[in-house]
């Protein structure tokens, strides 16, 4: 084992050497097209902001795509000549076809069938396929890549739904990683498509009624000739398609223009048929905010488009999970309850106040609910790990654990495909289960609590690595809050700062990051890495009350926590700022961008994939009104100052030494759009940083915000993100290849 003096002394020659490199490559970018500075100034309550790259939003710019295609083209090339880049991308191959396949999404239908998408190692995206039970034979239903080659555009299922009699699948399908779906009905026994595709299919799934055949989508508005890209997401309503005579009802069913609804042009309506044939379900989505407007009309008049909707409960109610039962709904709510707690409303006599509370709050945090017919089961937080629970339906009913084999993460809703975990029809639930350690199995919870692997997904040799460990920790940010992090790596490593670390966060939209495994991290520690994971205000790990905590006005929280998480794997001797990089995507753009202009000193690289860094321009793109609940809007005094705040473009100042930064995007991008995730910002910190490490635009123009991205592509950017940081951080093996 090399002394912890040679480690000094060969890292401080690495670190040179690394120096040396990217002043290298900062020479042989001075042939690349220059970014002109064309100042917009604005002023917003009185404060002026300038952006010196406004122009850049007209992506169709000749002179802007130009500059973005020569950048880009660098970036690979830069990259590409890594040392030991394409040994990781090897590594990568080797480690994600080890498994003889990956599954997701299974879900249920009556006679015991099965719908999962799967990849195989030849595979370059996920398939669909169903079978009679968990021993039957095999049936592939729809295969993107044979789509890709008869098109030469790489194509994604964004989500599937089949019938409840399992004659019928519905799902969409989108090309280049747009998410622009269109909808299509598929009879898997014929094997045959009933009637066209249906456009402008982008939102999740089909809502099945009870006799399967016919079923509810949303459905986008057209943008005729003149509309703004801006209304793409606005006015949005349910619809119904008859599959006898392939026909599609012209009147939504429910959404602005239903009787007895009142909805705003930027809710998004979605549906709910309830299984019994009661009951449809309307439910108002005010974007990203959780809390959710519920309607319910009886299924018959609904279905025939004469309903009357009665809202039941409203956005004060603090809803943001339901289930139903025996015409009941169960509310996840954390009005007066920070963790959550679940209420029954009786859909007859419906009263949200004097709903009987049935699960109360604790010291457990909620996350979600999902109803099977023989319970109501329950998944909740303690720390970092998911603990199942069921709930009978008899009044009196008390919570009852169920023991599961591994301690880690699951969800009661699969969101690669919008599958449910629980099917009110069949007792028991179906839940992928994983840890930090423990890779992904498919599990069947029976409703004696018994809990069998399904062997849908097949093990691998990687599976349970043995000489992985992990530290879940406590570190006291600046303000005093403990914030949780997760530190994995292999057992034995030296603390005395020498490790290449990479520590991620998001910390957006309450989302928690919670115990995953990946085979990609194997590949990273093989390089000595290791790997952290941060739970910043701004999470809902602790419930409601963490989440508020890094919300709007509070958000540099968020990175605030991040950096302490940063400045604790530095005084523990995981790692030291040459050594240090950190990574974000979309939301997570807020935090590792705000980290780095907060403490450029900190950090030897920075990656933004497809991140939120010019936040004050992003209302004003098609997904930029839907995430003004999560974020705010500059025309409030109170969300242009927090949105400014947030702004890592914003922040980016002349004459300042920032780390190495390569930021990864796709131009398809619906979420983000390409000039805020990275063309803007790179020209900006490409202008002002004095350190002369790299400023890296990495484009993906098959791609969007890595929703439906081919294996290929996601397995090509992580080798990129890891050789860039193993370069910059001067580990040995990782050097620039001369040119």
């Amino acid at each position: 084992m090399t002394s912890g003096r040679q480690l000094v002394r060969a890292l401080s020659c690495a670190t040179a050497f690394a120096l040396l490199a990217a002043s290298a490559s900062l020479a042989w970018s001075q042939s690349l097209p220059k970014a002109a500075v064309r100042n917009v100034d604005e002023t917003f309550f009185g404060s002026t902001v300038s952006d010196p790259y406004r122009y850049f939003e007209n992506t169709k710019d000749p002179a802007v795509a130009g500059w973005m295609k020569a950048h880009s083209d660098f970036a690979h090339a830069t990259l590409k000549r890594i040392n030991g880049r394409d040994a990781l991308l090897a590594q990568l191959e080797t480690y994600d076809s080890a498994a003889s396949a990956r599954v997701v999404g299974a879900t249920r239908a009556s006679g015991d069938l099965w719908f999962y998408q799967k990849r195989r190692p030849q595979d370059n995206q996920l398939k669909l396929y169903m079978r009679h039970g968990l021993d039957g034979r095999e049936v592939l239903l729809v295969d993107p890549d044979a789509i890709e080659k008869r098109t030469g555009k790489p194509h994604a299922i964004n989500y599937f739904t089949p019938s409840p009699d399992g004659r019928y699948v519905a799902y969409g399908l989108s090309k280049q990683g747009s998410e622009s779906a269109s909808l299509y009905v598929l009879d898997v026994q014929t094997l045959r498509l009933v009637g066209k595709p249906i456009s402008r299919a982008d939102f999740g799934f089909a809502d099945w009624a009870s006799d399967s055949r016919s079923f509810l989508f949303v459905r986008l508005q057209e943008l005729k000739p003149g509309m703004a890209p801006i209304e793409k997401y606005q006015r949005s309503a349910v619809h119904r398609f008859h599959l006898r005579g392939a026909r599609l009802e012209p009147h939504a069913v429910f959404g602005m223009q239903a009787a007895g609804v009142r909805m705003t042009p930027a809710e998004i309506p979605f549906s709910a048929t309830t299984h019994d044939g009661h009951w449809v379900i309307g439910i108002a989505v005010n974007g990203t905010q959780r809390e959710l407007r519920v309607y319910v009309a009886p299924q018959a008049d609904a279905l025939a488009g004469k309903a009357k909707w009665k809202p039941v409960i409203e956005t004060q109610d603090e809803v943001t999970g339901l289930a139903y039962m025996n015409d009941a709904l169960y509310l996840n709510t954390h009005k007066g309850a920070p963790r959550f707690q679940i209420k029954k409303l009786d859909l007859r006599e419906p009263d949200v106040a004097a709903a009987p509370v049935v699960v109360a709050h604790s010291e457990r945090v909620i996350t979600g609910l999902a109803a099977a017919s023989d319970a109501l089961y329950v998944e909740a937080r303690e720390g970092n790990v998911k603990h199942l629970f069921k709930l009978g339906y008899a009044s009196g009913a008390t919570l009852e654990p169920v023991k599961l084999p591994v301690d880690g993460a699951f969800a009661l809703s699969d969101s690669e495909s919008n599958a449910s975990a629980a099917d009110p029809r069949f007792p028991g639930v179906v839940i992928d289960l994983q840890s930090w350690t423990q890779a992904r199995q498919i599990y069947r919870v029976a409703a004696s609590g018994e809990v069998r692997n399904t062997g849908l997904q097949p093990a691998g040799p990687y599976d349970t690595p043995t000489d992985i460990e992990t530290h879940e920790v406590m570190v006291k940010s600046y303000d005093g809050a403990m914030v949780p992090m997760s530190i994995i790596h292999r057992k034995g490593i030296a603390l005395d700062g020498s490790n290449p670390t990479l520590l991620y966060g998001y910390g957006s939209y309450g989302i928690t990051e919670e115990p995953f495994f990946s085979t990609s991290r194997l590949a990273w520690m093989n390089a000595g890495g290791v790997y952290a994971v941060a739970n910043p205000r701004g999470t809902s790990v602790f419930g409601e009350d963490w989440y508020r905590g890094g919300f709007q006005a509070t958000k540099p929280n968020t990175w605030k926590d991040f950096i302490a998480c940063a400045e604790f794997l530095i005084a523990q001797g995981y790692t030291r700022p040459a050594k240090l990089g950190i990574l974000g995507g979309s939301a997570g753009g807020i935090l590792v961008g705000r980290a780095m202009t907060e403490r450029p000193d900190l950090f030897a690289a920075v990656i933004s994939a497809a991140g939120a860094l010019d936040t004050l321009r992003a209302e004003f793109t098609p997904n930029g009104v839907p995430n003004i609940p999560e974020f705010g809007s500059v025309k409030t005094e109170a969300g242009f100052k927090a949105l400014r705040e947030m702004s890592t473009y914003a922040h980016v100042k002349d004459g300042t030494p920032y780390p190495a930064l390569l930021l990864s995007g796709g131009t398809n991008d619906p979420r983000v759009e390409v000039w805020e995730s990275t063309t803007k910002t790179a020209a900006r910190v490409m202008a002002a940083s004095t350190s002369g490490k790299p400023v890296l635009l990495r484009l993906d123009y098959d791609a969007g915000h890595g929703i439906g991205n081919t294996k290929k592509q996601q397995l090509e950017e992580r080798a990129d993100w890891y050789a860039f940081l193993l370069w910059q951080m001067g580990v040995k093996g990782y050097e620039l290849k001369p040119d």
